[in-house]
């Protein structure tokens, strides 16, 4: 069953649709070039002031940035990056999808399936939001597994093993296979590599981008998939997606680029990241404000989802990770978007 909708002239006047539906090449490329300058400044920080802090913020920050360029290659899926379509697909592809391993054509086609049937039996996301809510410490466990990279490990392992392919194939064959699907992707980070070759800090593509990669962009990935979509309405379109309110820090090291605007951007996929603020206030303006799923923070969300009594926690009891199950196209072919549930 298909998801229900609500037609833009019903949530907006002419105008306002006018105003939200423009795409700028120039804010597009700003903001791809923003989460650069963000990872680089990161990286400078800590080369500046060596120490075990400094270090810390480098991780988190570049984890956020990194999950700032899956969002941006998202708007670069639904064509909205920026208004001419060829730089959209360049931005999104070179500069946000190759680097996090993934394709933007293969997700667009994955992702268009989840708007089509949000919160449906056949939405391919509703494996990340069905066990909500859950105990506080099978909430912990998958923490400790996120924060501690094992869970970023065994995604990316499972993207790896796809790639190469059966180990009976010829050596030809899997290098093709591995050229297919990553090898752009392999081409990118290892320009990044000789980047910071070339800046005399070549350990710091395993420090300071493999390692957030693995780790801080795992967790905030977590929180962001539960406050989207765990425990929402499944018969409302203003309730199958969940907008969380995020001051200027929680922007900075969890929810960058708008991506907490969520009911906003399912009501209106069309609608460019940059452009989501505006809906919001023109979607509160028309008196659609009560009807629209939101939380004050991503502390209420998390206690939301962790309101099952620990009394009930069953380890390993659900498992939606590779073992269980391979989306193809997710992010890139061979990536597996789900995250253990036990």
């Amino acid at each position: 069953m298909t998801a229900k909708t609500v037609g833009a002239g019903e949530l907006l006047s002419p105008q306002q649709l006018a105003v939200v539906r423009e795409r700028s090449d120039l804010r597009g490329t700003w903001l791809v070039v923003h989460a650069w300058g963000v990872i680089f400044l990161s990286m400078a920080m800590f080369a500046w002031f060596p120490n075990p802090l400094t270090f810390i913020a480098a991780v988190v920050l570049i984890g956020g940035r990194q999950l700032g360029l899956a969002i941006l290659m998202h708007d670069g899926a639904h064509g909205i990056l920026t208004k001419n379509q060829k730089l959209n697909m360049f931005l999104s592809q070179w500069f946000c999808a190759y680097p996090m391993l993934a394709e933007t054509g293969a997700y667009r086609r994955y992702h268009l399936k989840h708007h089509a049937n949000t919160q449906q039996q056949e939405d391919p996301d509703l494996i990340l939001s069905a066990p909500f809510p859950i105990t506080k410490k099978s909430f912990r466990r998958k923490v400790v597994r996120d924060l501690t990279g094992q869970t970023g490990y065994q995604q990316r392992k499972a993207q790896f093993l796809n790639a190469i392919g059966p180990s009976d194939w010829p050596l030809s064959q899997r290098l093709a296979n591995f050229n297919k699907k990553l090898g752009k992707s392999a081409l990118t980070n290892a320009a990044l590599f000789a980047i910071l070759w070339a800046a005399g800090h070549p350990w710091y593509f395993v420090t300071l981008w493999v390692l957030p990669l693995l780790t801080w962009h795992q967790f905030i990935t977590r929180v962001r998939n539960i406050a989207e979509h765990a425990m929402v309405d499944d018969d409302d379109p203003f309730r199958y997606a969940r907008t969380t309110r995020a001051g200027l820090f929680m922007r900075a090291v969890l929810a960058p680029y708008w991506v907490n605007y969520h009911v906003e951007h399912h009501l209106m996929m069309w609608v460019p990241c940059y452009n989501l603020p505006r809906a919001q206030a023109y979607l509160f303006a028309n008196g659609f404000g009560e009807r629209m799923e939101i939380k004050d923070s991503y502390f209420d969300v998390i206690r939301m989802a962790t309101s099952r009594p620990d009394s009930d926690d069953r380890p390993g009891e659900l498992k939606h990770n590779a073992r269980r199950r391979r989306v193809e196209g997710s992010m890139g072919e061979g990536f597996e978007p789900s995250q253990d549930a036990a």
